[in-house]
Formats: C-alpha cells, structure tokens, sequence
C-alpha cells in the first residue's frame, strides 16, 4: 500500500566499495516488513534503454570512451529512468530509492573527470526534470578500504585511487552544500550499525515528518 500523499525519493551514494547497495538492500527489507509501498532502482540503468547505456559506460574494454562522452550517456541513462520509471512511481505516493543518482555525475565526472560543475549541473537539471531527492545518504570511506572491498572491477572502478579521491572530494563538498538533504554516513564501522543510523534518519526525515 501506498503511505504518502506523493512519494518520497531516497538515494545513496558514495565512492565505489563503499557498501551503498548493501545499505539500500536492507533498508528496502525493513520498508517491505512495514508493508511500505517501495520501488529500488540502480544507475546507470533500470530501464531497458538506460541498461544498454550501462554496458558501454561500464564494458572494461572500452578505454577510448572520451569524458563527455562518458558524462552524457551517464545524464541520458539518468533521463530515460526518470521519466520511465521515478516520475511516474512518485506521482502515485511510491518510495522510490535510488542506488545512485546525480551526485554521483557531480562527484565522478565533476571531480573524478575534472569536466566543471557548473556544465554538469546544467546536464543533470535536463535529464531528471528538476526531480531532486527528499533525502541523499552519502556512505563515507577512504578510497584505500573501498578498493580494497573490491573484487573485480569496471571501466570507471578502473580509473583508480586519485580518481576516488577526487570524486570522494566532491561528495564531500556536496554534502556541505545540501546539508540539509544530504546525511554522511560513517561506512567504517560494521553493516549493522551503518544500517541502525541509516534507518534513525530515515524515520525521523521521513517517516516522523
């Protein structure tokens, strides 16, 4: 059943090996025991369109993918799930959480990339019909400790530790600049305690409100 008016939409993000999909797995779970009306989608992809956009961005052998060309299949992919999937499931009071969403262009091909921000704000204004997120866990680890959670990696986890740190850097600026959206989560301690504070938040900014 549906328990708001219009949908609320949840996304999380962070570097990779961060633990972000874990996190949006067990909230999920907890949403579903509370029989709470929620949809999970994941970028790139989620539709049949943005799928096949995903595997060109993230085929390991592709390396001549230039920077723009990266950052606009990345919004394209971002614009076909909105309209196809986000929109309409909010417009009928559904939860939607999203496993990625535009931070994540800001911080990996604004930071990681070095393309300017201002560009990529534009690109992601366009592409999700100014749908902006009610909530945004950013999970929080060293590039070191997520690499080393890694067991196999994509094209763009291929980039390496400074592209992390850079994109790690931006996610942090982002987190500064929409505080009042966005919660940093601590992902260095174990997954049942990241998941108690994701869940103390998420009652009181969404649920409790």
């Amino acid at each position: 059943m549906s328990n708001f008016k219009k949908g609320k939409f949840i996304t999380f993000e962070g570097i990779d090996g961060c633990g972000k999909s874990t996190q949006v797995k067990m909230l999920v779970k907890k949403l579903e025991q509370l029989n709470i009306d929620v949809i999970t989608i994941r970028e790139p992809g989620g539709t049949r369109i943005s799928e096949s956009i995903r595997e060109i961005l993230l085929y390991r052998d592709i390396h001549e993918l230039g920077e723009r060309t990266e950052a606009l299949l990345m919004t394209a992919s971002r614009a076909q799930l909105t309209k196809e999937v986000i929109i309409p499931a909010l417009n009928k009071g559904t939860l939607v959480i999203a496993d990625r969403y535009a931070d994540s262009t800001i911080a990996y091909q604004g930071g990681g990339r070095k393309i300017k921000i201002d560009r990529l704000d534009e690109l992601n204004q366009f592409a999700t019909y100014g749908t902006v997120p009610d909530l945004t866990f950013f999970i929080d680890v060293l590039p070191d400790e997520g690499a080393r959670r890694q067991n196999t990696k994509d094209r763009i986890e291929q980039a390496g530790i400074d592209f992390q740190r850079r994109a790690r850097d931006s996610y942090l600026e982002l987190a500064k600049k929409y505080s009042n959206r966005i919660v940093v989560i601590d992902g260095k301690t174990d997954i049942d305690t990241i998941h108690k504070n994701i869940w103390k938040e998420f009652k009181q900014r969404i649920l409790e409100k």
